[in-house]
């Protein structure tokens, strides 16, 4: 497929998002709630912030997508993930996860492979050093934040794709997206993006709205990132600081059309 093509099923699915508005669970953390929340309604889909173990599997049944996000760790939030993550894959429901600090901890490392093994997500979304650690290819973590890149990163996204039977993506100043076959890469952004607390997790919860709207996970995740980040790119050229640039964000989330995504995704499949 052309890079041309990648772009306008990116800009058709954000057609579909807007006018579906599917319903996307979230069991997410803390400190990005308010924000997840806000980005996913800004994008076109309607979110639910739903944890308790006794409503998680009714819940994600009504959903078009599950986000999954363990930042701030509780033992009760994990097995409410568990329970949703396996409801929504018996109902063929897209699950996307978001490893936050991976390899910082043991107990991050070993929850985060826990649910790659019990809930089996549709598209994983990490940064370098998450999704190196969680597949063994390298990769460093300090708190949340990545510290340490990978060397081959477009071979470690494809190893990672093919062990854990998901779509996966690496951001950082290039996003790198695969199906362990397929690689595809999303040049859009803007390094303001590492000065806020969250927009990763802004970014998997894009990614989520646009798997309740693309049957193909690799082009939802792609698409995602590439909305994201074109928000950015505009939004920064409207400001001239991180707090004001925050706020531009979700203005242009608001007023991104398909067109507009179409003539600003750089999007495009790498050999």
């Amino acid at each position: 497929m052309s890079g041309r093509q990648i772009v306008s099923r990116a800009a058709e699915a954000l057609g579909r998002l807007r006018e579906t508005k599917p319903l996307v669970h979230h069991i997410t953390n803390f400190v990005v709630m308010n924000d997840t929340a806000n980005v996913t309604l800004l994008i076109g889909a309607s979110p639910v912030m739903a944890h308790a173990i006794e409503e998680v599997e009714e819940m994600v049944s009504l959903a078009g997508a599950l986000v999954l996000n363990p930042g701030t760790l509780q033992s009760d939030w994990i097995e409410a993930m568990i329970l949703a993550g396996r409801r929504a894959h018996e109902r063929e429901i897209p699950v996307v996860l978001d490893p936050v600090g991976a390899g910082a901890t043991t107990f991050r490392t070993r929850t985060n492979r826990r649910l790659l093994e019990e809930v089996q997500p549709t598209i994983v979304r990490g940064n370098a050093g998450e999704i190196g650690a969680l597949s063994g290819v390298g990769g460093e973590v300090r708190g949340v934040d990545s510290v340490g890149g990978l060397s081959e990163p477009e071979q470690a996204v494809r190893h990672a794709a093919r062990e854990w039977g998901s779509v996966v993506a690496i951001t950082g100043r290039r996003d790198l997206v695969s199906d362990g076959e397929r690689l595809l890469a999303v040049d859009n952004g803007h390094e303001w993006l590492t000065t806020l607390t969250g927009t990763g997790c802004m970014a998997t919860a894009i990614v989520g709205a646009f798997a309740a709207a693309e049957d193909d996970p690799l082009q939802a995740a792609a698409a995602g990132l590439a909305a994201f980040g074109l928000a950015a790119e505009r939004a920064a050229r409207e400001t001239t600081a991180p707090g004001s640039f925050k706020t531009a964000i979700f203005d242009e989330l608001y007023e991104l059309s398909p067109d507009r995504l179409a003539d600003g995704a750089r999007l495009f499949e790498l050999a």
